[in-house]
């Protein structure tokens, strides 16, 4: 069992720890800061995935890059190659080994989940109820429940280590629990805008039609 796997099942699964209480205040200070100060970010994550029993239905690995307003890349690499790039008004998710792509209206399919807070969306926190925080160890949990779950999920809680976020624990509506950790984070440096740009290979079939832009007033 890996550390990650480890650390966080402990704290949620398998025992009832003393959390020491964040000022609420300190915990809301931080999402804010995330969403509304952090213009681009980027780093590898590992991803599990456990059952209703808390058994390990799957684990991940990957990157993440956001440039905000509204733009993330979020890319598995291994056991699978898949790409979710959202460019600002279409998300496209593609797997590499079936060679298709499915895409849908960002603002849509982004309603009310947390890759929302990930895009940095100016309404991004207006679709969420503020829980608390706890402070555990180094990590600062900060909880939150989204006012709609018609999209799947109950609640989520985002850890942030020397005010930089670190974690994140996604509970679902099937009981499942997302675990995700990151690694080797930068805040604020460029990342390259074709990042966030996603041209259909050859080849490649297509589920669904992106949304265009609207044209500019003549």
């Amino acid at each position: 069992m890996n550390r990650i796997l480890m650390f966080l099942l402990a704290s949620l699964f398998l025992a009832t720890p003393v959390h020491a209480q964040s000022p609420d205040d300190h915990g809301k200070q931080l999402v804010d800061e995330f969403v509304e100060d952090v213009v681009f970010f980027s780093g590898n994550f590992e991803q599990v995935l456990i059952d209703a029993d808390g058994e390990v239905i799957e684990r991940t690995t990957g990157t993440l890059e956001i440039s905000r307003p509204g733009k993330f890349r979020w890319s598995y690499v291994d056991p699978y190659e898949q790409w979710l790039i959202a460019d600002g008004l279409n998300i496209w998710s593609y797997d590499v080994d079936l060679a298709q792509v499915t895409v849908k209206s960002q603002a849509a399919a982004l309603a009310n989940t947390p890759a929302l807070l990930l895009s940095g969306s100016a309404n991004a926190l207006d679709q969420f109820d503020y829980e608390g925080s706890y402070d555990e160890t180094v990590t600062t949990w900060v909880k939150l429940a989204p006012r709609n779950t018609d999209s799947g999920f109950q609640r989520m809680e985002l850890g942030f280590i020397d005010d930089t976020l670190n974690r994140m624990v996604f509970f679902d509506n099937l009981e499942q629990t997302t675990l995700v950790e990151f690694s080797d984070v930068a805040v604020n440096g460029q990342i390259d805008p074709a990042r966030f740009e996603f041209l259909v290979p050859d080849g490649v079939d297509v589920v669904g039609m992106p949304a265009v832009a609207d044209a500019p007033e003549s």
